[in-house]
Parts: C-alpha cells; sequence; structure tokens
C-alpha cells in the first residue's frame, strides 16, 4: 500500500522550513515519496536517536495504521486504527486549519 507519510514528503523535497505539506510536496517525483510509490522508501529520512531506537525496542502494542497532525498546532499526531477514525482526526484538523489559517 502507499504510505501516505507527509515526512517522507518533506524529506524528499528537502523543504525542512515548512510548517505544512502541500501538494508541491506530495506531488515531487521521488522513491522517497511514498504518495506516490508503495511500500518503504529506499532508505531511511533521518538518523534514529537512541530515545527513538529504544522506544522501537519497547514498542507499545497498538493497532494504530493512521496519524493525522492534532489541531492545536504542537507538533504531536492523533493516531488512529481505522479509516473512519482517522477521517475524524482529518476533519478536526481541517476545521482548525481553517480557523486559524494554520
Amino acid at each position: 500500500m502507499r504510505l501516505q507519510a507527509d515526512p517522507t514528503c518533506v524529506f524528499a523535497t528537502r523543504d525542512f522550513t515548512t510548517r505544512r505539506v502541500t501538494t508541491y510536496h506530495t506531488g515531487f517525483d521521488s522513491p522517497y515519496n511514498t504518495y506516490m510509490y508503495k511500500g518503504l522508501p529506499p532508505g531511511p529520512i533521518s538518523m534514529a536517536s537512541i530515545s527513538g531506537i529504544d522506544a522501537v525496542l519497547n514498542a507499545e502494542k497498538h493497532n494504530y495504521l493512521y496519524f493525522c497532525a492534532k489541531p492545536d498546532a504542537s507538533g504531536t499526531h492523533a493516531f488512529a486504527a481505522t479509516l473512519p477514525a482517522h477521517n475524524v482526526n482529518v476533519q478536526r484538523f481541517r476545521a482548525y486549519k481553517a480557523k486559524t489559517g494554520y
């Protein structure tokens, strides 16, 4: 499946100062663009920290498949196990974006 992970598109474009992923990012042709290409990108998009490696080795059990920016400009994410739940998170973020201009 296409992962459609925004960070891979930012990595592909090297636009590391962006606050939002746009159609420029998701339409950028690169094997790292997981909106265009199925599966994992051909390599890492950053170097893992020690705490990140520890988090993987001691991963929490969950059924999440989706993530979306939280509607609070915190830079954190809301996770969901189903597409309907994810769509609720997307609508919340879109409403926040429309209200604040974020």
